[in-house]
């Protein structure tokens, strides 16, 4: 089943590499108490991902905070060093949290796991949006196979 407006999140561990190394990130004390923009993508270093994704939050970062937005966090279905390269190559500083969801086990909690098998990726995310408030989704923006438009930060942006 697939998550929805008004659903708290599963509880799940995701991974964030760090200075001291790989640093397990439970969703239940990431999200609880703030509010948090959740965007995740199929995979770290794609072309729309890389091209337009990432770079969207981090332009519209100050936006977003500025309505509320406690945290920007980026999850792929990568591992925690793939993903801090990846912040590091998009130069995202401390303004993006990148969470890595290595095994996808989070992503397939949330029922927005994808088979990307034809491509050579596997299972990997769908690309979504999402504005999560205490732990409770408050809104939810996935996007159709191959779209980018409702998980941009602007379309998020709008939501608030």
């Amino acid at each position: 089943m697939t998550i929805k407006v008004g659903d708290t999140l599963p509880a799940a561990t995701l991974t964030q590499a760090t200075a001291e190394g790989p640093k397990p990130v439970k969703t239940e004390d990431f999200f609880k108490g703030r509010t948090v923009a959740l965007f995740a993508v199929p995979g770290a270093f794609t072309p729309t991902c890389s091209a337009k994704h990432v770079p969207g939050f981090k332009q519209l970062g100050p936006d977003l905070k500025a309505k509320g937005v406690d945290e920007i966090a980026c999850l792929s279905v990568n591992d925690a060093f793939v993903m801090r390269a990846w912040g590091e190559d998009q130069a995202v500083g401390d303004d993006i949290i990148m969470l890595a969801d290595g095994n996808g086990d989070f992503t397939t909690a949330l029922g927005l796991e994808m088979d990307g098998s034809k491509f050579g990726m596997g299972k990997r995310s769908q690309r979504y949006s999402m504005i999560v408030k205490d732990g409770v989704v408050k809104e939810l923006n996935v996007e159709q196979g191959g779209e980018f438009r409702v998980s941009a930060a602007d379309y998020l942006l709008a939501q608030l």
